[in-house]
């Protein structure tokens, strides 16, 4: 796959950001982020509509005075974001070959890091753009549009909600209106704190490698089926991605048993909770930011030995229900919202140094609606993320039917031959 780039240029704000919004500094919660960009791509197919994409340049402009830190510039010594409207990255490029001959089932997640606008781990220099975009038009007339913004400013829920203000800004549609906000540091303000170890670099890591897995309906009715026993006196039956969480945490323990010769190693997991509309009072739904807590399970070396699916996806569960229900008290107990925000994270990164324990990380984007997002011509065929420079990280999709959960599953080079031959796992992907 060869990409031309035919034009780049920075987009800035239909109108200049006010003297008292120039600078804008973040939270402690963002302040230990990793650099690293969230990346995500909307693949669109070729329609009588998507000829005229100069569109999205005009309502990328409209959007940005509301969404003004992202057209900064993040000054690390700082800890704050220079809103001078530098402007955004906007990168129009040409692809030699069809869209369908890179997205789905036989796609190599290393070359969609090709779409990208920016490397996963460009962030955080002054002369990074905090948000940058890519127009990739493809030989059959379809487009690829690649979104990369620095987790340093926002989290997934915010990459979600910008991309729905600009859909709905590029459509011309103006009911429901989208306002975000950028408070978190006045709930959670600064300390100045170091941003956490976990080992991502500028450049592509080729020790990261990324298999994606697709649970469709059977699978996930399956799994659910497996447990069914402990939900009868349910209204509902376990989440999608909590039984693919579960069903991937096993998988990677019998990994790990198989690659150290049957010697059990300690395992944390970790589950990224979206707090917005669970704290008292309740955070908008459109809060900018960094706005996550972890619920967390950590299993002794001798218990990893008989942890089946049918015991973790209770754990999980309960960890998961137990982070919702204690976010009502992290606005009300700033020390309670420290240890749930930023206290966790530090912990969870401080284990996963240790050699004798297994750290995996998951990430539920299913919820963002990345697939309701309609430019004016169609809403995706399929949207993805690419690979990232983050050992032993999930991110979990929607599928386009809303019955699925489509799992990237990021690990070291070494690893994922033991992955990719568990027994498991081939029945998914064979």
């Amino acid at each position: 796959m060869k990409i031309n780039i035919v034009s780049r240029k920075f987009v800035k704000p239909s109108r200049p950001t006010p003297e008292k919004l120039r600078t804008y500094k973040i939270s402690c919660v963002d302040e230990i982020n990793p650099s690293i960009n969230i990346v995500g791509l909307l693949y669109y197919p070729s329609t009588d509509n998507i000829g005229n994409l100069n569109n999205l340049e005009k309502s990328l402009e409209e959007i940005l005075p509301q969404f003004y830190p992202l057209a900064g510039r993040y000054i690390k010594e700082n800890h704050s974001v220079d809103c001078s409207d530098q402007g955004v990255e906007y990168i129009q490029a040409q692809v030699d070959c069809e869209l369908l001959e890179i997205i789905g089932s036989g796609v190599e997640p290393l070359e969609l890091n090709d779409l990208l606008p920016v490397e996963v781990g460009a962030a955080d220099e002054a002369s990074d753009p905090i948000l940058s975009v890519q127009i990739n038009k493809f030989k059959c007339g379809g487009v690829a549009i690649a979104i990369a913004i620095s987790h340093r400013i926002v989290d997934a829920s915010s990459f979600g909600t910008l991309l729905s203000a600009w859909t709905k800004a590029s459509r011309g549609d103006n009911s429901e209106p989208i306002i975000p906000n950028f408070d978190s540091p006045l709930y959670f303000p600064g300390e100045n704190l170091g941003k956490l170890d976990l080992g991502t670099i500028r450049t592509r890591d080729p020790t990261i490698v990324t298999k994606r897995i697709l649970f469709d309906k059977k699978a996930i009715a399956n799994l659910r089926a497996r447990v069914s026993h402990l939900y009868e006196n349910s209204y509902r039956p376990p989440s999608r991605v909590l039984v693919v969480s579960s069903f991937l945490s096993v998988a990677l323990m019998r990994c790990d048993h198989t690659k150290l010769h049957g010697k059990p190693r300690d395992f944390l997991i970790s589950q990224a909770v979206n707090i917005r509309e669970r704290t008292v009072p309740p955070l908008s739904k459109y809060s900018c930011g960094n706005l996550v807590s972890l619920g967390m399970v950590e299993c002794s070396s001798e218990e990893t030995k008989s942890l089946d699916f049918e015991r973790l996806v209770p754990l999980l569960g309960n960890a998961a229900r137990k982070v919702v229900s204690d976010c009502a008290k992290i606005l009300s107990n700033c020390q309670d919202g420290h240890k749930m925000l930023v206290d966790a994270f530090a912990g969870a990164t401080d284990k996963s140094r240790d050699d004798n324990l297994n750290s995996i990380w998951f990430s539920d984007w299913s919820k963002f609606g990345f697939y309701d997002n309609d430019f004016g011509f169609g809403k995706p065929i399929w949207t993805s993320v690419a690979n990232n420079p983050f050992k032993n990280l999930i991110i979990m999709l929607n599928t386009k039917e809303n019955d699925g959960i489509e799992a990237w599953v990021h690990l070291h080079e070494k690893d994922m031959p033991y992955f990719e031959q568990d027994e498991e796992i081939k029945k998914l992907t064979t």
